[in-house]
């Protein structure tokens, strides 16, 4: 497998660090970060993928509960050692041919949610190719989440409709480095998703090898009117 900015843990080394802080078989979790979400949904997609089912993500982080006016504290605790068992694959998952396969389909939908200048290739300041994985569509993450708030679900189910998923076909995202695509995979769970895929590595798994095509045109269902475009050589 081709290197990525952001791999799959390894189950060991991820049961070890959830059994220290605490968590346990059965027992719900509840992930949060300092506002945006992203960080917090690639926990909850990392422990729902290591088959952990009770976790639950605080709607707008920190920010929010600070907001309403609930308890903080400056305490570090020390959780009781927990008994989770990391079982992985609990969450599906694409490497690069499946991810190229899934956007060449005709059912189905390849879904990249970075910002559209650099899906475009017009910018891309973190890996060395600018462009997206040819045939996946462009929703940016702003189009479903804002400052780590969910769109309501029929606002959610109608952006990723128009962005190409169909209520049934095969659905795959991905972004940068796969924690923005963690969080737009929670978004489709919220539109009644529970199949959509990661591709973990995402872009930057993508470029790691040179042999794969870069597309730097628009594909038809990131916005009205664009037809599909050429490949740029990678």
């Amino acid at each position: 497998m081709w290197p990525a900015r952001h791999p799959l843990p390894d189950p060991a080394a991820l049961q070890a660090a959830l059994r220290a802080a605490g968590v346990r078989a059965g027992h719900p979790v509840v992930v949060y970060d300092g506002g945006d979400g992203m960080s917090a949904a690639r926990a909850w997609w990392t422990l729902r993928w290591a088959g952990h089912r009770r976790v639950r993500l605080l709607h707008g982080g920190h920010p929010a509960w600070v907001a309403a006016g609930l308890p903080t504290s400056t305490d570090v605790p020390t959780p009781r050692p927990g008994d989770v068992e990391v079982r992985s694959g609990a969450l599906p998952v694409l490497v690069a041919a499946e991810a190229a396969r899934l956007a060449a389909a005709e059912a189905g939908a390849l879904v990249d949610v970075r910002a559209a200048p650099r899906y475009r290739g017009e910018t891309e300041p973190v890996d060395p190719v600018a462009g997206h994985v040819p045939g996946a569509v462009n929703l940016p993450a702003p189009e479903y989440v804002t400052e780590g708030r969910f769109s309501a679900v029929d606002v959610l189910r109608e952006r990723f409709a128009a962005a190409g998923v169909d209520a049934a076909a095969p659905v795959g995202v991905y972004c940068g480095s796969g924690v923005t695509a963690a969080q737009a995979v929670l978004a489709l769970h919220l539109a009644g998703r529970p199949d959509a895929a990661l591709y973990v590595g995402s872009w930057s798994n993508w470029v790691a090898d040179p042999s794969r095509p870069v597309a730097t045109v628009q594909e038809p269902g990131s916005a009205p009117g664009l037809t599909r475009g050429p490949t740029s050589p990678a």
